[in-house]
């Protein structure tokens, strides 16, 4: 069992129907637990932000407003980055593990897990372990390059995560200036610290290094 006592676990996912099983998991084998329910990335950002990092672990669905594919994880670690997240998915294909586990998650949790062995994943995490799916150790280790660009994606801000999604989406600095609110010239210097960051030199290649991880960014999401 968690040497946690009472931990505080947001469930992050647009689903009621999924919220519920996961909570049920959970408090099978967390009975003391408070669990705190998120259908998208903002509500989960306000919950963090409400409780001033007194979170323990956020269980994070791959996609749900806000969070399509990893998005969602770079978006806490720049806001949150003391707070564990464990990817809890219907995707289960060994690729999708991998780069998760190389983006620095404490766990990856089917959702065709029984009860018994979320909760049993749950408290791993707790722990302060890792956890890894039945089967997904074939993923074998997070290859170098994976791990390199996730660490480069997470150095990125939040500000600049919103910049480099309407980048991805083929805005201009003159559109991503409007959109924000900000100077054209403070576009500018983002985009080419975006690029210092990644290592790339265009936008092109920017875009193809998301792609190499199946980041889906979403302008409006990117930025609490």
């Amino acid at each position: 069992m968690s040497s946690i006592p009472d931990p505080v676990i947001v469930i992050a996912d647009d689903h009621p129907m999924v919220r519920s099983a996961v909570r049920s998991a959970v408090q099978h084998g967390h009975p003391d637990a408070e669990l705190v329910d998120c259908s998208n990335l903002d509500e989960v950002l306000a919950a963090l932000s409400a409780r001033e990092e007194r979170v323990d672990l956020v269980l994070l669905d791959l996609n749900m407003p806000g969070s399509q594919g990893l998005l969602g994880l770079f978006v806490l670690s720049a806001n949150h980055p003391t707070v564990p997240v464990a990817i809890i998915s219907a995707v289960e294909d060994t690729a999708t593990i991998r780069r998760a586990l190389a983006c620095g998650v404490s766990g990856y949790i089917p959702k065709s897990l029984p009860m018994e062995a979320i909760a049993a994943a749950v408290d791993t995490i707790l722990q302060g372990g890792v956890f890894v799916p039945p089967g997904g150790a074939e993923a074998g280790p997070p290859r170098d390059e994976e791990r390199d660009l996730a660490h480069r994606i997470a150095s990125l801000s939040p500000q600049q995560m919103r910049v480099l999604a309407m980048v991805a989406e083929g805005k201009l600095n003159k559109q991503i200036s409007f959109a924000l609110g900000v100077a054209e010239q403070t576009v500018k210097q983002h985009v080419s610290l975006i690029f210092r960051k990644l290592g790339v030199s265009s936008r092109t290649q920017a875009v193809i290094l998301l792609n190499r991880l199946n980041i889906r960014l979403d302008p409006s999401g990117a930025q609490p």
